[in-house]
């Protein structure tokens, strides 16, 4: 009978809830491959397999497919040793993160934060929610990015502690969007729609400028894909917004703003519950670890 091994995996190249989603559902397509979690918080593929010298590989080729960079830690643990064995704090081969590519991470940091808050002004400044909203898209993805690149010598517990509080920033940001698009509802006060589509369509440049910052230091065709797919998600918000602006301005009406921004500030808090449900996960399986260190 073949020992069932767990296996655990540093994933580079996720910014939101549903990368970890997709990358669940393609591990577990792999037959024999069971209990399949990828924390957001801590960026960490935890999966049990029932013949990993066989199944490792072809999990590895499935998520890489998908354009995602896996990296073992310590090697498989059996059932039989799982107790005695504890790879919680031990640094993934990351040689793939060269210096280039860190100073390219700190460039999209840079530009999704930053941004964010410009947009954040440029928000007010046009009156529109669903700029409000798309901002927060711009922040989340930039505090993930940073947190994925600061933290990858940390322990889990350290990682899943600055997950958990970035978590619960990123989720009183999307309440305070929710609270102010429902005051927005019964104030009745049109969007400038010209802003509006300005601040939207310079966001959307600012998203193909990270892209275009990703791409030299992304390996083969799946990477490639992975770039295109985060910039074509993000894309679709900013079209949205721009869209928007324009039927805000054709009925003049408020409310496709309004529409926009719950859609949005919606998707946002879906995503900070999935960080902050994560780390909480990841810091009751430290807990016991520590305990035995002990």
């Amino acid at each position: 009978m073949t020992a069932t091994a767990t296996a655990r995996y540093h994933v580079t190249g996720m910014d939101c809830a549903s990368c970890a989603a997709k990358i669940e559902g393609a591990a577990r397509k792999v037959p024999g491959v069971s209990d399949v979690k990828v924390s957001i918080a801590s960026q960490i593929m935890t999966l049990e397999v029932d013949d990993a010298a066989t199944r490792l590989p072809v999990v590895e080729n499935a998520v890489s497919d998908l354009g995602y960079q896996l990296d073992r830690i310590g090697a498989p643990k059996t059932s039989a040793d799982a107790a005695e064995v504890d790879d919680d704090d031990r640094i993934p081969d990351l040689s793939h993160v060269t210096p280039a590519y860190k100073r390219a991470l700190w460039i999209v940091v840079l530009l999704n934060v930053g941004y964010g808050v410009i947009e954040i002004g440029g928000s007010f400044l046009a009156g529109s929610q669903a700029l409000q909203a798309d901002a927060l898209d711009f922040i989340g993805d930039g505090l993930i990015s940073f947190l994925g690149l600061i933290a990858v010598g940390w322990g889990l517990a350290a990682r899943a502690r600055a997950a958990l509080l970035q978590g619960i920033f990123l989720a009183l940001l999307g309440f305070g969007v929710i609270g102010s698009t429902f005051y927005r509802v019964f104030v009745e006060h049109e969007p400038q729609t010209l802003l509006m589509a300005g601040f939207a369509t310079v966001a959307l440049i600012v998203n193909v400028l990270a892209a275009v910052v990703l791409l030299p230091h992304r390996k083969g065709d799946a990477n490639m894909r992975a770039v295109w797919l985060f910039s074509r998600n993000d894309a679709i918000g900013n079209f949205a917004v721009i869209a928007a602006a324009g039927v805000v301005w054709a009925l003049n009406s408020p409310w496709p703003d309004l529409i926009v921004a719950f859609a949005v500030a919606g998707l946002f808090l879906q995503s900070a519950w999935s960080i902050i449900r994560d780390a909480r996960n990841d810091l009751r399986e430290a807990a016991p670890a520590s305990g035995a260190k002990a």
